[in-house]
């Protein structure tokens, strides 16, 4: 006689629930988080993956354009305020991340009481966002305030001077052009390579006197018994610090259509120059009252200007490298998370 398919023994039909690895009764809510059955690889969700691309990345952005350009040159308080909301943002983001691992560890504890099973604590896009905003800032920070101090700064302090024409170095003085960015000398202005002198501190530091090519020095004033020589072509490393004629090849020394000078804005450099300086008051006999120091070029509007086109490159370069960054990150974030099948 055959059991009745439709009776209290149907459901045991083909075996009891322990049977072929079945483990225990049919899913429910309980055993579903977030939509995502355990063990089953999940689906990710499109839209933390596009915040945690976007977020980091514009906060870099933010970031290392304020720390750049000119606000940090002429008005740093908004700047640095500006780099403190960032942090503030990301220390937020850090907030939610530690508020939902603890939420999680709560839900774990609850889930052990009733017997239940336990859940692993499971990564999110939460952590992934703070840790990788975290990263953004600090690169956008220190990498704008690299860009600055090498491109923007040089061109905000040149262009901050005044530009003197037809200087002839044997009337003027170096206290009556303190605030000179760019000269340019009378005609037949050269160096005196004869003169030149260099300073080692881990560097050299190269000094050659800017004369004019009609008089072997300045002319002396009344009051001052040695040349004096107030105007200096400056280089690193390219003299080798000996009394040595001709021993000078900072800037465009052999170009003879060179009779310019873009003021040094260095002020870590300007001491160790006027040391060269003073080495060659002593080794020649001279006097400089006022130096001021230049690299010596034919045209310094050029040069100051490229110095404004490599802050923007340098800027444009960062912030698609940065994205490329960010990129990577995530889709090594969506691997991991699916290859451990957890949802995030």
């Amino acid at each position: 006689m055959m059991t009745n398919m439709h009776g209290p023994g149907a459901n045991y039909q083909y075996g009891h629930p322990g049977m072929y690895g079945s483990g225990g009764p049919i899913a429910g809510p309980s055993m579903v988080h977030k939509g995502f059955v355990r063990g089953q690889r999940q689906r990710l969700n499109v839209v933390p993956i596009l915040i945690c691309l976007f977020v980091p990345w514009i906060l870099f952005c933010l970031m290392y354009w304020a720390m750049s350009f000119s606000l940090h040159y002429k008005n740093r308080f908004i700047c640095y305020f500006l780099v403190l909301v960032g942090l503030a943002f990301v220390g937020i983001i850090g907030m939610l991340a530690r508020n939902a691992v603890k939420k999680k560890k709560e839900e774990s504890g609850q889930l052990l009481v009733g017997g239940e099973g336990t859940t692993s604590h499971e990564p999110t896009w939460l952590i992934f966002l703070f840790l990788t905003c975290l990263l953004a800032w600090i690169v956008g920070v220190v990498g704008g305030d690299i860009n600055f101090f090498n491109h923007m700064e040089p061109y905000y302090d040149v262009t901050n001077l005044n530009k003197y024409t037809d200087v002839d170095v044997r009337y003027w003085r170096g206290q009556q052009l303190m605030d000179a960015g760019r000269i340019m000398f009378k005609e037949g202005t050269k160096l005196d390579l004869q003169r030149s002198m260099g300073f080692k501190n881990l560097e050299m530091y190269c000094v050659a006197p800017i004369v004019d090519a009609q008089a072997a020095a300045p002319t002396a004033t009344s009051d001052a018994l040695l040349p004096t020589y107030d105007f200096w072509a400056v280089g690193m490393n390219c003299c080798s610090g000996i009394v040595k004629h001709g021993d000078f090849h900072c800037g465009e020394f052999n170009n003879a259509r060179a009779m310019a000078g873009l003021r040094l804005m260095r002020d870590d450099q300007r001491a160790f120059f006027r040391l060269a300086v003073q080495q060659a008051e002593a080794a020649f006999t001279i006097r400089a009252d006022h130096p001021l120091f230049f690299h010596w070029m034919e045209d310094p509007i050029a040069e100051v200007n490229a110095y404004k086109d490599e802050g923007y490159k340098y800027y444009l370069l960062g912030i698609f490298s940065y994205f490329l960054l960010q990129l990577f990150l995530v889709i090594v974030a969506c691997l991991a998370f699916s290859k451990l099948g957890r949802l995030v």
